[in-house]
C-alpha cells in the first residue's frame, strides 16, 4: 500500500532551521508531484510548496527565499529546507503526493513544527 513518512518535525528557536522529510512507498514516486502543506488548529490546511514531477518548483509567498523543497528519485524522498524559521511558521506539516491527470492523491501523518520566539 502507499505510504509517506514525513520526520525532521521539531522544537526551533526563531531564526533556526529544519529539514523535514517525506519518504514514499507504493508508488512511482518519479511519476509524481510532490508538496508540502501545513496546518494550524481551526484553520486550512495551505499548500507550503510543491515540486512537480519534472523539478519544478512553487511556494507560498509567505515562506519564499526562507524555504527550499527538492526531492530525491532515487531515494523516493521530498525534502523542505526550512531556514530563518519564524513562530508564525509552527504547524503540523503535511506530505503530498499526487498525479493531478489520474485524480490519486495521497497524504502523509504529519509531522510538527514548533518555533519558540
Amino acid at each position: 500500500q502507499v505510504q509517506l513518512v514525513e520526520s525532521g518535525g521539531g522544537l526551533v528557536q526563531a531564526g533556526g532551521s529544519l529539514r523535514l522529510s517525506c519518504a514514499a512507498s507504493g508508488i512511482i514516486f518519479r511519476l509524481y508531484d510532490m508538496g508540502w502543506y501545513r496546518q494550524t488548529p481551526g484553520k486550512q490546511r495551505e499548500l507550503v510548496a510543491g515540486i512537480t514531477s519534472s523539478g519544478r518548483t512553487n511556494y507560498a509567498e509567505t515562506v519564499k527565499g526562507r524555504f527550499t523543497i527538492s526531492r530525491d528519485n532515487a531515494k523516493n524522498t521530498v525534502y523542505l529546507q526550512m531556514d530563518n524559521l519564524k513562530p508564525e511558521d509552527a504547524a503540523v506539516y503535511y506530505c503530498k503526493a499526487a498525479v493531478p491527470a489520474w485524480g490519486q492523491n495521497y497524504w502523509g501523518q504529519g509531522t510538527q513544527v514548533t518555533v519558540s520566539s
